[in-house]
C-alpha cells in the first residue's frame, strides 16, 4: 500500500512517528498523524487545514488533543455515555492526578528505562491508513495524498475527529478545501 503513497502522505506517516518518539509514546496514534499533517507545508491537506483552521486556532486544536489525553483519550460522547451512568469522568481524572501527577492517565507513554526505537502504529493508525487508501479509490485517485488521510481523519469519529469538527474541519470542508488546492 506504501508504494500508492505521495511523497506528502510518506512524510506525515514519517513525521507521526517522529511526534510519537519525541512525547515518549509507546506507538503512533491518529494523533500523531494529525500532528504530521499540522507540520506539513505547501501540501493540498495543509493548504486545506490552513484555510479551515488558521495557524491562530492551532493551539485550541492541539490543547483539545492534550485534554482528551488527559482523559485517557475519552471523547466527549464517551464521557456524556458515562455521565448517563452516574460517572464523573472530570472527577475520576482529578483523583487520579492528585494522586499519581498530571497527565496520569495519558497511558501509552515509555517508561524511563526503555531504549527508544521504531515505534508501531496504533491499531486505530493503521486503519487511518487503511481508509485513506479506500477514501483515494473512492475518489477515483490513483495515488494515496496527505488530504486523503486528513480525510480518513475526519471520518472515523473519536478523539481526532470530534478535535478536528471543534475546529470546523469536516470531511465535507476539507473535501470543499482540497478542491480548490491544485496537486502539487
Amino acid at each position: 500500500m506504501f508504494e500508492r503513497f505521495t511523497k506528502a502522505a510518506r512524510a506525515v506517516v514519517k513525521g507521526a512517528a517522529e511526534h510519537a518518539e519525541r512525547g515518549g509514546a509507546t506507538s503512533v496514534t491518529q494523533e500523531h498523524l494529525l500532528l504530521a499533517l499540522l507540520d506539513g507545508e505547501g501540501t493540498r491537506a495543509t493548504e486545506a487545514l490552513r484555510a479551515l483552521c488558521p495557524p491562530d486556532r492551532r493551539p485550541s486544536l492541539v490543547a483539545t488533543l492534550t485534554d482528551a489525553r488527559r482523559r485517557a483519550g475519552l471523547s466527549r460522547a464517551d464521557e456524556e455515555a458515562l455521565a448517563d451512568l452516574g460517572i464523573d469522568v472530570g472527577a475520576i481524572v482529578a483523583r487520579v492526578e492528585e494522586t499519581h501527577g498530571e497527565g496520569a492517565l495519558a497511558g501509552d507513554r515509555e517508561d524511563s528505562g526503555r531504549r527508544s526505537g521504531r515505534r508501531p502504529f496504533s491499531r486505530e493508525a493503521k486503519g487511518i491508513l487503511e481508509k485513506s487508501l479506500r477514501v483515494a479509490l473512492a475518489r477515483k485517485d490513483r495515488e494515496i495524498g496527505d488530504e486523503h488521510i486528513l480525510l480518513a481523519l475526519t471520518t472515523t469519529g473519536g478523539v481526532v475527529a470530534e478535535a478536528l469538527a471543534d475546529h470546523g474541519v469536516t470531511y465535507a470542508s476539507v473535501e470543499a478545501a482540497v478542491a480548490g488546492v491544485p496537486a502539487p
